[in-house]
């Protein structure tokens, strides 16, 4: 397999609530909700980087779209890491969270590999991990 990934889909619960945060919150680029016409088809895409989006969809249309049935969140399943490019910028990045409505997990502090990282969940209790990891710096 050639790994294609384009789109990072995470079932929500509330998807006015997942647009506000990761627009307004977290001024992820976004056209807002599409696909309301269509029965579970009502999805907000956002912008990470060329060729990657985040969706959010939500938990039941997934549920229904793949077949499986809708069973409990869990926030240990998956995280998702936003690598930057300083400390400074992992302590911003987890600001900007707790403003936007994030509940900080773990905050910011170095880590064990010489790296800097701080964890946030989302409004639906998706982790992501704010990080500076000097081996993996980011390409900006």
């Amino acid at each position: 397999m050639k790994a294609r990934v384009t789109v990072i889909t995470l079932g929500v619960d509330d998807l006015h609530r997942s647009l506000k945060f990761y627009r307004d919150g977290m001024g992820l680029p976004t056209e807002g909700i599409i696909g309301e016409e269509f029965e579970n088809g009502a999805v907000a895409f956002f912008d990470l980087q060329p060729g990657l989006k985040l969706a959010v969809w939500p938990r039941a249309s997934l549920a229904k779209d793949s077949g499986l049935p809708l069973g409990d969140a869990s926030a240990t399943e998956l995280s998702l890491g936003h690598n930057v490019s300083s400390r400074a910028e992992v302590d911003a990045v987890m600001a900007q969270a707790a403003a936007a409505g994030a509940a900080i997990v773990k905050p910011a502090q170095k880590t064990f590999w010489g790296g800097y990282a701080g964890y946030f969940q989302d409004p639906d209790g998706h982790l992501w991990e704010a990080v500076w990891n000097p081996e993996l710096l980011p390409a900006d």
